[in-house]
């Protein structure tokens, strides 16, 4: 033998036929004899050939003498079961792919050391029940493989495998225990989240986000909770998603996962702690982010526009209340104080401050029932909570409703501004012009604070009446839900700033106009009995506008909303479309109330052959100019499109057929009765 091929049969690998382990050139002998051959075949079933490598360490099983090879081999596990700790030769032959097992290369890309990383158990589980590949045990790969634990999509597909695979009875054992916890746990729970079987509309249902924000969320509190036999985390942060998204009972929740009761309380309590610990700081509190950050992305150019100033933009947040409802206390102190008169029933008041696009900047409290929204915000600032203070500026605008009347005054000594719709004096039916056009401005940018208290109770959870005991955590629950919506939800109001800009020096334009069918109507007495009007024909020309133009006038869609069902009640009654004989294109039409059944609303509305000119409702804020109110949107859209789609208003469905009405009876049957008993 030359030099060449003592360096190539160096090179070789010579595993041992009974345990596969490398042998050393002074460690290895051919089975050549036999009766080694046979010694394999009976107590291993190994079959070698004359060729095959055996260690010294196995050749001694069968040099030792009968008694010693018999107390060995009756060790191995052959007929009975193993224990815990032993681990038999490979000797069961399965028609599975198998992938070599080396420590030195990557199984997958066969890249050598040794930045490699063992493949865990629940991954090589993972490759066996979806890929049918059985990986060993102390197999490397990449970590660029791995994500989580798990191997990434993709990377098994092109892995190179053998045919069949010679496993150990203790591998089979192990195999088959994986799969019967499998099983328990797929029989008594679809849900499953640890082994992502569930399509994305599974997780949007279940858990209120989509299965990629589920697996971002679970990333930041992986290291904070730990599995258990029961549940890992994935499982106990579904569990948690599910009972905020859901409101369903500890009990009920635990039946359907096919936990114990303690143990999903265990569950829900890491996982509100990990996320308030991991999660909510990121994405909740004024801290969270910077204030320039808010300004420029979180801020709408339409709010600028008609609070702030673009040359220097100032920060706009909207602040409101919500309300989360409690069970009666036990301790009458606490009962009293968390009664709220307005809502008759006892509860808790977080506030809520947001952006004009509806991002949660903060959630604050939650404070007692009998603390109104004014002194909470005075609260608010001579704590100086989240560094209020320091992080509003002078000039800075704070868009709220009514309730804040009490804290105007020490806004304005911080230097803040407060935006709020304008209050009516005693005995005043009816705002004037220039005080409703200026409530609409605020409304117009506040809404969204409304809207945003609507995502919270969206989570059924926060939505129930929750029991005394939960009180300490309803913060962490509020914080919880707004920093999902800031992380995963779209903003709830958007808009170009070119279409911000248009509209904005629209409605600055007309809040300063007077409303000039009002003071027509008002000078010609046409809200009189006296005035002669004849009902409308069906060839009534009105001006051919489409629901864009409507939408124009409106200068949003909440108005048309309500069109439909306006219109349909208008229908059903004995109140017709009154014209006016000497003044041409101007129409008068009393409308229901929505609210108070006794009340109705007298409306005039005056038009032009292409186009609609002016508009005066006597509801409350009917004399503005500044966008139409409801009541005149609604018969804008009947003269100019529901009269042409009957469908649109037929698709309103009456209930009250289906409901008994005690205050209604019918006396036929009485006089029938009476005439038989005469």
């Amino acid at each position: 033998m030359n030099e060449d091929q003592m360096k190539t049969e160096s090179k070789k690998i010579f595993p041992c036929i009974l345990c596969k382990k490398r042998t050393r050139p002074n460690d290895r002998k051919k089975c050549e004899s036999t009766a080694i051959r046979r010694f394999l075949r009976k107590n291993f079933l190994v079959e070698a050939n004359s060729n095959d490598i055996l260690c010294n360490k196995c050749r001694h099983r069968y040099h030792g003498n009968q008694k010693t090879c018999q107390q060995k081999s009756s060790s191995l596990p052959v007929c009975q079961p193993l224990q815990p700790g032993m681990c038999s030769p490979p000797s069961i032959s399965l028609p599975l792919q198998r992938t070599p097992s080396s420590h030195a290369y990557c199984l997958i890309c066969k890249r050598p050391g040794p930045k490699l990383v063992v493949v865990s158990s629940a991954a090589r589980f993972s490759a066996f029940l979806h890929h049918e590949i059985i990986i060993p045990p102390g197999s490397r790969c990449c970590p660029s493989h791995i994500d989580e634990g798990e191997f990434r999509p993709g990377v098994l597909t092109k892995i190179q495998t053998f045919e069949s695979s010679f496993v150990n009875k203790s591998s089979v054992l192990e195999l088959i225990q994986k799969i019967r916890n499998y099983a328990l746990q797929t029989s008594t729970s679809r849900f499953s989240f640890e082994l992502s079987t569930m399509s994305n509309s599974d997780y949007m249902a279940l858990t209120g986000i989509s299965k990629e924000n589920f697996e971002d969320l679970h990333s930041f509190i992986s290291s904070d909770i730990r599995n258990t036999q029961n549940r890992g985390t994935r499982m106990s942060l579904g569990i948690f998603l599910l009972k905020l998204r859901s409101g369903m009972s500890n009990q009920l929740l635990a039946t359907i996962f096919g936990i114990s009761k303690s143990s999903l309380c265990r569950a829900v309590k890491s996982v509100r702690t990990a996320l308030m610990k991991s999660f909510v700081p990121h994405h909740l509190g004024l801290q969270h982010t910077t204030r320039e950050e808010i300004i420029e992305n979180h801020t709408r150019p339409l709010a600028q526009e008609l609070f702030g100033d673009f040359t220097n933009k100032k920060a706009i947040a909207v602040l409101d209340g919500t309300y989360i409802y409690i069970q009666k206390s036990n301790n009458f102190q606490f009962q009293r104080k968390s009664y709220s008169l307005h809502k008759g029933r006892p509860l808790v008041k977080p506030m809520v401050v947001t952006s004009t696009d509806g991002y949660f900047l903060t959630v604050l409290g939650p404070y007692l029932a009998r603390n109104n929204d004014a002194t909470i915000l005075n609260h608010m600032l001579h704590t100086n909570v989240e560094d209020l203070k320091g992080w509003f500026h002078e000039d800075d605008v704070f868009v709220v409703d009514r309730g804040f009347r009490d804290s105007v005054d020490m806004l304005e000594e911080l230097g803040i501004r407060a935006e709020m719709p304008r209050l009516m004096s005693r005995g005043q039916k009816q705002m004037t012009t220039l005080d409703a056009n200026a409530s609409r401005l605020v409304t117009k940018i506040r809404w969204v604070v409304e809207a945003a208290n609507a995502r919270i109770k969206r989570w059924k959870y926060l939505a129930h009446v929750l029991p005394t005991n939960q009180v300490p955590f309803i913060g962490d629950y509020v914080r919880i839900v707004c920093a999902l919506s800031n992380r995963y939800c779209k903003p709830l109001s958007t808009g170009s700033e070119d279409e911000d800009m248009a509209l904005a020096c629209k409605m600055r334009y007309l809040s300063t106009k007077v409303n000039s069918l009002k003071t027509f109507v008002e000078e010609n007495c046409l809200d009189k009995k006296s005035v002669k009007w004849e009902v409308a024909t069906d060839s009534l020309e009105f001006p051919n506008i489409s629901e864009d133009d409507i939408r124009n006038l409106t200068c949003g869609v909440y108005q048309l909303k309500l069109c439909p069902s306006y219109i349909q009640e208008y229908l059903e009654g004995d109140v017709d479309i009154l014209v006016h004989s000497e003044f041409h294109g101007l129409i008068r039409v009393k409308l229901q109330s929505r609210h108070v059944s006794s009340r109705q609303y007298l409306l005039w509305i005056q038009f032009s052959e292409s186009d609609i000119t002016a508009w005066y409702c006597r509801c409350r804020a009917g004399a503005r100019v500044v966008e139409v109110c409801s009541h005149v949107a609604a018969v804008i859209w009947f003269l100019a499109v529901g009269r042409h789609n009957r469908e649109a208003i037929s698709s309103i469905q009456d209930w009250s057929e289906f409901v008994t009405d005690a205050a209604v009876i019918d006396e036929s049957e009485d006089s029938d009765d009476s005439e038989v008993e005469e």
